[in-house]
């Protein structure tokens, strides 16, 4: 981080002086949440070559992956504070600072029906329905980015809430987080994404959460016994930037960085498919790990486990909190109805 603050690159760019017209070229600092081959990477490295096609070179990105810079946590502080650009942010730990996005960590709100969740979590409806909160924390949203479901795993199959009693589940840094597992009877432990493995080869935790390609690249199979297939949400991730930062920059570059964005939105959808189906299958290929999928009868009953982690949203997020739940439940019966072949059992 103290690296970071004294790199000579400038937020904003330089003027010439005589024409008021930028020095090119700028460099953007983007971190990641993730390593390198993970979604959050391949999603930076498509950005990064559009961006710099879109400004014929003018502007050039650095990418950070996990690790490289800081933990989540302090990802989102950098850009607070400017030194770095462009982040992921997750509701995980963000949800802390802004509870409202603690809503993506709440179970079965999104659709089995990943058209539906597509168009939702890629509307501007959406998106603005957040503006505020992430505004008030000096955050300029870009948009929600979608990795895949959430898997569980642990040494047992986890079929019902009882599963989860006496189990410790390692869970991202927001006590909306923690709550939704609290509610199957689960003991949880906030455990940095880089500790989890030995945390769970040592026993420190029983279990943990996390879309197959993060299970595959993070090597959490290698010390788990079950792979459980709930569906029970969808990791969603932000893009965010400084918001002072974003303002302050030229018109043009704003449509740059704009028109980046939305052509690679639609391919993290692929991404994500294309990489959680590969992992999979590398997983199962070399290790013995049991993979369980969960029926719709088994689901239910964690559907009527997790309501009451509902109104502990309410409770952390509040008046506002409430309406963006209401509004994206809205927002996904709405879509389902309006896409004939949406299965609405996720409802």
């Amino acid at each position: 981080m103290l690296v970071l603050a004294g790199c000579s690159d400038s937020p904003a760019p330089v003027s010439s002086g005589d024409d008021d017209k930028p020095s090119y070229p700028v460099t953007w600092r983007f971190a990641l949440e993730e390593i390198e081959g993970s979604v959050q990477h391949r999603y930076a490295l498509e950005f990064k070559d559009r961006i710099e096609r879109i400004s014929d070179g003018n502007i050039l990105v650095d990418i950070f992956p996990y690790g490289s810079i800081g933990t989540s946590l302090q990802l989102t502080e950098l850009v607070r504070e400017g030194s770095v650009h462009l982040a992921f942010a997750s509701p995980g730990h963000l949800a802390n600072v802004i509870p409202e996005v603690g809503v993506f960590t709440l179970h079965y709100l999104l659709s089995d029906d990943e058209e539906v969740n597509r168009d939702v979590l890629a509307s501007d409806e959406l998106k603005q329905l957040f503006h505020e909160p992430y505004s008030e924390q000096g955050l300029k949203l870009h948009g929600f980015v979608p990795e895949g479901w959430m898997v569980w795993t642990a040494n047992k199959p986890l079929r019902s809430p009882a599963d989860f009693d006496g189990l410790t589940i390692r869970t991202m840094t927001s006590d909306i987080a923690e709550e939704t597992y609290r509610t199957y009877g689960a003991a949880t432990s906030q455990v940095p994404f880089s500790q989890v493995y030995s945390d769970l080869q040592l026993r420190r935790i029983d279990g943990q959460a996390n879309p197959v390609f993060a299970i595959e690249e993070m090597g959490f199979y290698e010390v788990q016994g079950v792979m459980t297939f709930a569906r029970p949400a969808q990791f969603v991730t932000s893009v965010v930037s400084n918001t002072s930062w974003f303002d302050a920059l030229p018109e043009d570059q704003k449509l740059w960085l704009e028109d980046a964005m939305d052509e690679v939105a639609p391919l993290a959808y692929e991404v994500q498919a294309e990489l959680n189906a590969s992992r999979l299958n590398t997983i199962t290929e070399i290790s013995n790990i049991r993979v369980v999928e969960l029926n719709e009868e088994e689901r239910s009953r964690f559907r009527e486990a997790s309501l009451p982690a509902r109104e502990a949203y309410f409770r952390i997020a509040g008046e506002r909190g409430a309406a963006i739940l209401d509004q994206l439940l809205t927002m996904v019966s709405t879509t389902e109805s309006a896409t004939p072949t949406a299965d609405t059992t996720a409802q």
